[in-house]
């Protein structure tokens, strides 16, 4: 049997790339093509559509329960996570992973764990990290696992972290991966049975799928990571370290996921979140001083008046001291500090 299941991550710049590798792939194609784009919740997807009008191949929003078919392009809906298990397609609605539903790394985690060697993984262009962990995942069950040359990338981050930590087999030019993947497609895959599925991959996957209650959740965290004294930013929730090795990545017991650049990209949301509560705080709370002040000014009581006009300019200052700290930038990550 050859590689007959083909998993696609791609973010920013990604119609373009998609479009482009869709519209030389043949009719005949032995292998079903399932991608992740990242697409804010909200916004419909006409990808399918677009696919449909430069593509050979027929190309769909699944449903949950769908046969997985070669020769097809399964698109993630928007707000949804795309799994494959057990020869078919599940479509849920599963905790965010690296801040993203539909993630990258849900997707190929859940191929690698159903089809072993038979997966071919691809990162192309995006910003950040989702991708990188789920090709991981594919090269431990000894599928093959490929990049977008970093180079020619509109946004290089996502393919430039594949290459750092997870060592992809191929880095390949935008128009060489048609080609190679119908050529992995066509070569045999080799035997599961020298590629044993691991537990964390697993319990990582039933995670997604959501088929692990939240006491389950928590019960088995031990069994894949270590506690630490962090706090999801997304839902206040304990925090595991999962595994030792690179990228450092990070579950909370709800089940959301992150490695270490998208835990510190939602943390700095959060603190820009937290400055803002205060400084409404603030300006609320100056607001009511101003109408008692104003109110014992009438009733003659100025001394008190005084007093709470005060308040008011200590308030005042501190409002200064937020918005010099928002000004300032301090809620968010200096750029390429990895670089």
């Amino acid at each position: 049997m050859g590689h007959d299941i083909i998993v696609v991550g791609v973010s920013s710049g990604g119609l373009k790339v998609l479009t482009s590798i869709a519209r030389e792939l043949p009719p005949d194609l032995a292998a079903a093509v399932c991608i992740v784009q990242h697409l804010p919740p909200s916004r419909d997807s006409l990808l399918p559509q677009i696919l449909n009008d430069v593509s050979a191949l027929p190309a769909a929003h699944p449903s949950d329960g769908d046969p997985i078919r070669t020769g097809h392009l399964y698109v993630a809906p928007p707000d949804y996570h795309m799994l494959l298990s057990k020869g078919r397609i599940r479509i849920v609605r599963g905790p965010q992973e690296n801040r993203f539903r539909p993630s990258i790394d849900v997707l190929f985690r859940s191929a690698a764990r159903t089809f072993g060697p038979r997966v071919v993984g691809v990162v192309l262009t995006g910003a950040l990290d989702d991708g990188t962990v789920g090709l991981q995942a594919i090269a431990k069950r000894g599928g093959i696992t490929a990049v977008q040359d970093p180079a020619e990338a509109e946004y290089p981050s996502m393919p430039r972290s594949a290459l750092r930590f997870a060592r992809p087999d191929y880095t390949l030019h935008l128009s060489e991966i048609p080609d190679f993947l119908v050529r992995m497609s066509k070569e045999p895959a080799p035997a599961e049975k020298d590629f044993p599925p691991l537990r964390e991959m697993d319990i990582e996957a039933r995670i997604a799928e959501q088929e692990m209650s939240g006491h389950h959740v928590m019960n088995t965290m031990s069994a894949i990571g270590s506690d630490t004294p962090y706090t999801c930013p997304t839902c206040g929730g304990n925090v595991w370290q999962i595994g030792s090795g690179d990228p450092v990545r990070f579950r909370c017991h709800t089940g959301h996921a992150f490695t270490i650049d998208s835990l510190l990209e939602a943390q700095d949301e959060t603190l820009e979140q937290g400055l803002y509560s205060a400084l409404r705080l603030i300006q609320e709370k100056a607001s009511i001083y101003d109408g008692l002040a104003n109110r014992f000014d009438q009733q003659g009581s100025g001394a008190t008046a005084d007093k709470y006009r005060a308040r008011i300019d200590e308030l005042e200052r501190q409002g200064v001291a937020i918005r010099k700290l928002l000004a300032s930038g301090i809620a968010t990550r200096p750029q390429n500090i990895d670089d």
